[in-house]
């Protein structure tokens, strides 16, 4: 290796990795079992969900003789369909259809079509109430698919089993059908062919789909989001489910569904066509088993395909379920001209933040909140400077004025290690994901080698490959492939500063393995960890990227990218909405993938393709609020030995339970000892806090902020999907029960900061011991204790059968409420960061030492 190639190198992405953080800041239930036994459900069906029953009837008519050749009575049920919002996963479930046949390995846009009998789901504008407006109306054209093939097709006559309708119109049963008159010439259609188009109609445009030039621009190929639409496979007993996910008008704005455009949820179980007469092809029952799978996608009988899904058989067996979407990001931009006050902070508070401002800038006896996320040190810091009326927290931050401060419980969240794993065979995903604290160390150490690359490593080049290869993970997960992955050889984390990977990192360390791992000793299987990370100081806010390995190889776009391999696997993001869109679609941020234009350019590094659906291996450090809303699987965590616990309302608060104030307004401590020894508690649980000044700070300003808390923490917690409510992925923070002391606290610290009287804090004398009293201690102001310090059960406080239930609802989360936070801040923001990035620089300079 050329030693002086190595620190330019990591130069050009220390640079880089700066200016992607200034970008960035600029704009549930405990398993409790042994190695192998089946955890329980992490969380229970929704009391809202919707229900339909239909009997479905597929009908042969010979002259004036009609035969149901095949009746079933089907039950679709959907777990929610009100104020949604983009990318919000919906579970779509069914009883009762046929069987299908041939299984895709993916199922979702044209991948799915060589199957037999399966449950197509869709989204639609438009509603099926026939008292709307024609042009309100749920018709196929307004049905989005991303591809032609599913909407529009040619094939000989003998094989255009459409044209055998039984329940289809004359104009339908042409040679030539679908619009009037047939775009022959647009469509590049052969005269001597039966074909059908089904032309998308977007809110303002017609598009034929009838080629890749005629479809709207979100069907693009390389399109920015997967396909959403999925014919969806049914198992021998007749049952199904999918989570689909819903796109709004900022994903897809020629669908264009949004809180003033209707759309729906349409499900078709595909019957197969109802023929007029005796056509052979249109009576075809299929060539493929129950059961069966087609991974190869070899050919399938047309007429139980659903290629046609819009035929009219298939489309009069339809369930409808109109949903709702929430209000836009920009909803208080548009309609509050007043000047935002901004809070600074934690991104863990962004779901409930995108919820909770309409209920303040719609109210004009409210003032104009806005979250902006950023680490939740610089939120501090601007804080501290005048810059922010609040800094949104989940620790205590050293200040370095002179203005006491205090801490406001807000929410009661946390994160989670999400996860995208199939199980083998395309046998459905795996949905019992248990890990402990040292396979964490390992991924975050990068002490997996990822590929053959890896081997030359010094050090570690015995280790495996990738975690699912790894002894240890595959006794907690039995049954998993071993396939090596480079994406599995990491886990999707933050490249910035936060108290989320303060509380992950802590979470290690309190581990006992983790930390003799970390200390170099081998694990029982002999692994070993990365020599760059031995002995790394834990808890820590901020991972480093340590490992400078670069590997030999003769690969020609490596040698012309000669760039450290592991930090490459690793790839961190700046926002946990990244990676939780990264698990959502399956596609790592590993950016190995060998890519040029043509033949005679160099080549470049970029990010790998999309896993595809049976592969997929992906795992990334989430917030439980996005968790909910993507519909997220959460990993259940260990903590006393053979227990595991994921997160939901009891075990988030079995922890909080746990926790010990500092003081009377300062922030609460959950100890990851404390937590282990529970058994119960969800080691990922944090509260976030609204930190403010309790002297010195602009009255004004102080006043919004004691509201914000006041209102936050009693109408804020009410659980639901609208404007003001607390969605998915939150504890409710209530008078009584665990929360009593956050609520109380909440309100004595509200009552302060708007007070604006608390004395400043005592200066500590040479010795560093303080002179005088703390003005947060017990006796320094007038706040009532909790009203009720009897801490009833989980179930009993919220007012449900199941404690293991963690409330859901789900939002959508920018990183900034608003586009006053996606510009640029005050030069004293960039002065609060200053310290940050020197820290960086300094890590940076140690490795390019280190390298030479």
């Amino acid at each position: 290796m050329n030693t002086d190639e190595t620190p330019r190198w990591l130069e050009r992405f220390w640079r880089g990795s700066m200016a992607l953080t200034l970008v960035g800041l600029v704009g549930a239930g405990t398993i409790a079992a042994t190695a192998g036994a089946t955890p329980v459900a992490q969380r229970a069906p929704e009391a809202g969900a919707l229900s339909q029953t239909h009997t479905l009837n597929r009908v042969f008519a010979d002259g004036d003789t009609e035969e149901v050749v095949d009746t079933r009575k089907v039950t679709v049920r959907l777990s929610h369909a009100d104020q949604l919002r983009g990318r919000e996963r919906v579970k779509v479930s069914w009883s009762g259809a046929r069987p299908s046949g041939a299984r895709a390995a993916d199922p979702y846009g044209e991948n799915g079509l060589s199957q037999e009998y399966p449950v197509v789901v869709m989204q639609c504008r438009g509603t099926d109430d026939p008292a709307a407006p024609a042009a309100e109306q749920l018709r196929p054209e307004t049905c989005w698919t991303s591809t032609r093939q599913q909407r529009s097709l040619s094939v000989s006559d003998r094989t255009a089993v459409w044209r055998h309708d039984l329940f289809a119109t004359e104009a339908d049963r042409e040679a030539k059908s679908g619009r009037d008159p047939f775009p022959a010439q647009e469509c590049a259609d052969p005269a001597s062919l039966s074909s059908r188009v089904t032309p998308f109609r977007a809110l303002d445009k017609e598009y034929l789909s009838c080629t890749a030039e005629t479809m709207a621009p979100e069907a693009a190929v390389g399109a920015a989001y997967p396909p959403a639409e999925v014919a969806a496979f049914t198992g021998a007993d007749g049952t199904g489910s999918v989570n689909f996910e819903v796109r709004s008008e900022v994903e897809n704005g020629s669908l264009g569904c949004s809180a003033t455009v209707a759309c729906s949820i349409v499900v078709v179980p595909i019957m197969g066509v109802s023929c007029v007469d005796d056509d052979r092809e249109c009576r075809r029952a299929g060539r493929w088993l129950p059961g069966s799978s087609n991974f190869a996608q070899q050919g399938v009988d047309l007429a139980v395909s659903p290629q046609l899904w819009w035929t009219e058989s298939n489309w009069r067996n339809r369930f409808t379920f109109p949903v709702t979407f929430g209000l836009p990001a920009d909803t208080c931009d548009i309609q509050d001209s007043r000047p935002p006050t901004g809070f600074y902070g934690s991104e863990l508070l962004a779901q409930a933040a995108l919820q909770w401002s309409p209920a303040y800038c719609l109210s004009k006896d409210r003032f104009k909140f806005q979250h902006n996320r950023m680490p939740d040190e610089a939120g501090f810091k601007l804080m501290e400077t005048g810059q922010g009326a609040a800094a949104l927290v989940s620790g205590e931050r050293e200040s370095t004025g002179q203005d006491p401060v205090g801490y406001a419980p807000t929410a009661i969240t946390g994160f989670s290690v999400g996860y995208s794993i199939d199980r083998p065979d395309n046998a459905g995903e795996y949905h019992q994901l248990r890990l402990n604290a040292r396979l964490l160390a390992k991924l975050l150490t990068q002490s997996y080698l990822g590929s053959d690359l890896g081997r030359g490593h010094p050090g570690m080049g015995e280790n495996p490959l990738s975690i699912n290869r790894d002894p240890e993970f595959q006794r907690l997960n039995p049954g998993l492939d071993e396939t090596a992955r480079e994406a599995a050889a990491t886990v999707l984390s933050l490249s910035e500063s936060s108290d989320v990977i303060e509380s992950l990192t802590s979470y290690i360390a309190s581990d006992s393995d983790a930390r003799a791992f970390i200390a170099g000793k081998r694990d029982p299987w002999g692994m070993v960890i990365n020599p760059s990370y031995k002995a790394i100081a834990l808890p820590t806010r901020e991972w480093p990227l340590l490992d400078t390995y670069v590997p030999s190889t003769d690969r020609e776009c490596l040698k012309q990218n000669p760039a450290p391999y592991f930090t490459q696997l690793a790839a961190p993001v700046a926002t946990m909405r990244k990676i939780a869109e990264a698990i959502l679609d399956a596609w790592p941020n590993v950016q190995t993938r060998c890519e040029r234009s043509t033949s005679s350019d160099p080549w470049k590094l970029g990010r790998v393709e999309r896993q595809g659906l049976g592969t997929r291996f992906l795992l990334g450090i989430v917030s439980l609020g996005d968790s909910a809303r993507f519909g997220l699987r959460d990993a259940a965590l260990q903590t006393k030995p053979g227990v595991y616990v994921a997160p939901s309302e009891a075990s988030m608060s079995a922890a909080i339970k746990l926790a010990k104030q500092k003081g009377r307004s300062g922030p609460f401590v959950i100890d990851q000892g404390d937590v282990r020894k529970s058994g119960k508690a969800y080691p990922g649980t944090m509260v976030v806090y609204t930190a403010a000044r309790l002297r010195g700070a602009d009255k004004a300003e102080s006043k919004k902020v004691a509201q914000f808390i006041r209102i936050s923490t009693t109408e804020g917690q009410r659980p639901g999907r609208g404007n003001g409510d607390l969605p998915a992925g939150y504890l409710p923070i209530r008078r009584t029960g665990v929360t009593a002391a956050l609520y109380s606290t909440a309100q004595r610290v509200a009552d302060q900061i708007e007070a604006q009287k608390v004395a400043v804090a005592p200066k500590p004398d040479d010795k560093g011991t303080d002179t005088g009293t703390d003005p947060l201690a017990p006796g320094t102001d007038s706040a009532p204790e909790p009203e009720n310090a009897e801490q009833p059960d989980a179930a009993e406080q919220t007012g449900t059968d199941d404690p293991t239930r963690l409330a859901l609802s789900v939002t959508a989360t920018p990183d900034s409420s608003s586009r006053l936070g996606r510009v640029a801040l005050p030069l004293a923001l960039a002065i609060a960061l200053l310290g940050g990035l020197l820290s960086t620089s300094a890590r940076v300079m140690m490795r390019l030492r280190r390298a030479r």
